[in-house]
């Protein structure tokens, strides 16, 4: 099965960023202490009617400046905002959250209805852990252009399925345990979020319009993709 409609929940290796949210003001969260740090939160953020320490990211400057190890940084700058201006062009936009919005352990989630991802503030203070998050947020986002356009609620694998490393594959199958049905998508976005320039590449495929050269189509996503008259 190829597509999936689903909101992406990221448990392990997401990352986080940063920036002042021009012209939208802050307002209090339509939320109690005990709404917090649990689904209901994470919805709230995701259709944006919690925007409290929600904040858009323009440039790796906004997520490096919260945090003292600033110059740590700098070896991962190009390939992020690479990566930024490639989700833009293609309509996502990515937000630096209070970790009050997430479930207890979810760095970052997308979201294939507002094409936005939200990135847990908590755990993006070191570099690494950034761009591992951000890689794999953003093969989600490459996964939603694979199927057929961004601004449609469906997903679809990018990669034949036997063709993801066996580490990845296992390491996907024991995280997500209890979401068997999330394996095909996540196995392929972890295994993008290990490796640099993967989503980068992916993203820019979308944005020039040349995801389904670049990328062979699946024999099941190039039969919907025909029917719905993305490719001829």
């Amino acid at each position: 099965m190829p597509f999936q409609t689903k909101l992406i929940n990221a448990v392990v290796g997401t990352v986080v960023a940063l920036a002042a949210n021009v012209g939208t003001p802050a307002i209090a969260d339509p939320l109690t202490d005990d709404d917090y740090y649990s689904n209901h939160s994470m919805g709230c953020m995701l259709l944006q009617e919690c925007t409290d320490d929600v904040d858009e990211v323009f440039s790796l400057l906004d997520v490096s400046s919260q945090y003292d190890n600033t110059d740590s940084f700098y070896p991962v700058a190009n390939e992020f905002n690479n990566m930024l201006v490639a989700l833009n062009q293609i309509g996502v936009r990515v937000y630096l959250a209070d970790e009050k919005y997430f479930p207890v352990g979810h760095r970052g989630v997308y979201h294939t209805v507002s094409n936005n991802f939200f990135l847990n503030k908590a755990f993006m203070g070191r570099p690494s852990t950034l761009m591992s998050v951000m890689r794999h947020e953003g093969w989600h986002a490459a996964q939603d252009c694979m199927a057929g356009t961004i601004d449609n609620s469906m997903i679809a694998i990018i990669m034949p399925e036997d063709s993801v490393p066996m580490l990845w594959q296992e390491m996907v199958k024991r995280t997500y345990v209890l979401q068997p049905g999330a394996i095909p998508w996540e196995k392929e976005a972890t295994w993008a979020g290990k490796t640099e320039g993967m989503t980068l590449s992916a993203l820019q495929s979308c944005a020039a319009g040349t995801m389904w050269s670049d990328y062979e189509p699946t024999p099941m996503t190039r039969e919907w993709l025909e029917n719905n008259g993305f490719i001829k």
